[in-house]
Order: structure tokens, then C-alpha cells, then sequence
């Protein structure tokens, strides 16, 4: 019975000392004497952290490598329970940084689904046919000049020569390449201008030009000069989106080289002679020419193949009287010059509106 009774005890006592010592991992025993069960424990820690800490930017994942080294640092201070609540802390921030990074993702629009104008890779805008639409149309703006040297037009397709223009610019000859469906009309578009605005990085920003060239991108909308195209591109030159309005150029900084006036084309003579407008308040639509009497009245036909020139008539040409040239504009206003018909015959010559006005 003593035999037993000791053993009993001896029993009791072993049970004791294993469910005190898995009842936690706090004991001075553990932490003091034998440091490698908490080594194994912050290493599985680690471990079970790292699906989190890998889905995360590389900033979280440094911060949770770097608070698990500095828990395995300080173990000799903190408790396995401790750095188990550290790690869940660190997970949740993680967890919580990889949802704030998600939802700021999800939350930029689409280029297209924005009506604010903001775009990211704005210069990279997709080559595609240009949409026409009332008074105008959209696709892509482009740029063919220097937007760090602004240099003025040469004149382009419309043929107007040297110019002090510095906002001008290109049109589409088509909608679908060779269709010659665009607004360039063979050179009826010349002189006219256009309200453009693009998307950029800050939003839309806008800018108005006159025409002067045709383009010579299949997928072209408006190709700008290099003024315009610096306001609207900076120096992150490329294809953007963009819409159009054509508008009068009436009171529009940029657009004017000169007084209007009526120019008539090199190898002009009695025989033979052709005119365009430079500088209109907007694109010309028709030309008459009417004697003062009323007895002679002549509708311009555009040459073809000659864009933005008017042939004028031989009768015309070859006399000194008096006749009112009568230009009228897409927007409806008209211009006229009291010119003699001798003086449509002279080559190069500049018959400006100002000095020819009626009386």
C-alpha cells in the first residue's frame, strides 16, 4: 500500500509539471533557458504570414519582414502569446493596405467612361478612323510641327505661302482611308478654323486653329502646328484623343497673318487667272462677282486639283470696270471688295479687304 501510494503521488506530480507546462508558452523556463522553441515558433509565424505579406506591394512585405526579424530580436523580452497578436496585427494592416491599394486602382475611370478629360498614357491614344459628328468630329490629335521652336505656317495645302499664323493645322481628307469623306473637301475647309480639345493628365484642354494644310494620316483628325500642340501636349508629344468644332475666326488670337485680302496666284494674265481669300473670318463657301450696274453676275467655281483657288472669268479680266466681289463664309457673313477687273489679272497681287471696301 506504501509502494502504491507513493507511485500515486508520483504520477499526480509528473501530470502537474506537463499541463503546467502546456498551458503556456509565457514561463521564465522557456523564454530564459531555452530560447529555440521560441525560434521555431517566430519562424512558423513568419511562414504563415508570408501568402499575405507576397500579395502585398514589396513596401508592406519589407515592413512585415522587418517587424518579424525585430520580434525574433526582443524574444528574449516578449512573449510568444505577444508576437502571435503582433503578427495578426501586422497581417491585418497588411491586409488592410492590400484592399486601400486595390480599391484606389478600381476607382480610376477609364479613359473613355470619363467626361472630365483625364487620361493616363494620354501621348498613346489608338490609331483609328475619325467619327464624324455635327459641326465637327473626334479621334485623334496629333502634332506635325515643333512644339519647342512654334514655328509659323508655310502656308501648307491651302497654298498660302509664307504666313505669320502661329495656331494652325492639318484636317482629315477621309473618314475611312481613301473615301475622301473628311471636312478637307479639296481644299474647302482652307482658312476655316477649328475649336480642338484633347485629353491630357490635367483634364481637357482646348485650343482654337485655323486650316491650313490637309493631313497626311490615314488615321488622322486634326494634326496641330506646333503652338497649339505645345498648350495641349507640353512636351510629351504623341496621338491623343480629341474632339472638334469648327468655329468662326473672328476675334481669335493666333489665327490672323495678315489683314483679309483677295491674292491672286503667280502667272496670272488677261487670259487666265484664279484668286483665294487670306485670312477669312472662316472657311469660304462661294465667291460672286457682280457689276456695280447689274448687268453682269458671275458664281466662282473651285479649281479642282488647285486647292482653295477660285477661277475667275476672262470677261472679268479684261477690263478696268468696276465690280463687287462678294465672298460669303460657312457662318453665314459675307465680305466685299470694289475691285476693277484689271486687278484680278495682276500676278501675286494682295487686294486687301480695307482698301477695297464699298462704299
Amino acid at each position: 500500500m506504501r509502494m502504491l501510494g507513493v507511485l500515486t503521488i508520483a504520477v499526480v506530480w509528473s501530470v502537474s509539471i506537463i499541463a503546467c507546462s502546456d498551458s503556456s508558452d509565457s514561463s521564465p523556463y522557456f523564454v530564459n533557458e531555452d530560447p529555440y522553441p521560441l525560434s521555431y515558433e517566430a519562424e512558423s509565424s513568419s511562414s504563415e504570414a508570408a501568402p499575405l505579406s507576397s500579395s502585398v506591394e514589396a513596401g508592406s512585405s519589407a515592413q512585415i519582414l522587418g517587424s518579424s526579424s525585430s520580434s525574433m530580436e526582443k524574444r528574449s523580452a516578449t512573449s510568444s502569446s505577444e508576437r502571435i497578436v503582433e503578427s495578426s496585427s501586422i497581417a491585418d494592416l497588411s491586409s488592410s493596405a492590400k484592399s486601400e491599394a486595390v480599391s484606389s486602382s478600381s476607382s480610376e475611370k477609364p479613359v473613355d467612361s470619363s467626361d472630365d478629360g483625364v487620361c493616363t498614357k494620354c501621348d498613346s491614344y489608338t490609331a483609328a478612323d475619325p467619327v464624324l459628328v455635327e459641326n465637327g468630329g473626334k479621334g485623334s490629335v496629333t502634332t506635325y510641327g515643333s512644339v519647342t521652336a512654334k514655328e509659323t505656317s508655310l502656308g501648307g495645302a491651302c497654298n498660302y505661302g509664307q504666313t505669320n499664323i502661329q495656331y494652325y493645322a492639318a484636317i482629315h481628307v477621309n473618314v475611312s482611308p481613301g473615301d475622301d469623306k473628311g471636312p478637307w473637301d479639296g481644299g474647302a475647309a482652307c482658312g476655316g478654323c477649328v475649336h480642338v480639345k484633347a485629353k491630357t493628365p490635367d483634364g481637357w484642354k482646348e485650343v482654337t486653329v485655323r486650316i491650313t494644310d490637309r493631313c497626311p494620316d490615314a488615321n488622322c483628325g486634326v494634326d496641330l502646328g506646333g503652338a497649339p500642340a505645345s498648350d495641349i501636349m507640353g512636351n510629351l508629344v504623341g496621338r491623343y484623343y480629341g474632339e472638334w468644332e469648327f468655329v468662326s475666326c473672328e476675334g481669335v488670337e493666333g489665327v490672323w497673318g495678315d489683314s483679309t485680302s483677295i491674292w491672286v496666284k503667280e502667272g496670272a494674265s488677261e487670259f487666265w487667272s484664279i484668286i483665294q481669300v487670306r485670312n477669312p473670318k472662316d472657311m469660304v463657301k462661294k465667291i460672286e462677282i457682280r457689276g456695280l450696274d447689274g448687268d453682269e453676275a458671275y458664281t466662282l467655281e473651285m479649281v479642282v486639283g488647285t486647292e482653295n483657288f477660285w477661277t475667275v472669268p476672262v470677261a472679268v479680266l479684261k477690263t478696268d470696270n468696276q465690280y463687287r466681289v462678294i465672298v460669303t463664309y460657312r457662318s453665314g457673313t459675307d465680305d466685299e471688295w470694289v475691285i476693277k477687273g484689271s486687278e484680278l489679272a495682276v500676278p501675286e497681287a494682295n487686294l486687301y479687304l480695307y482698301e477695297h471696301r464699298k462704299e
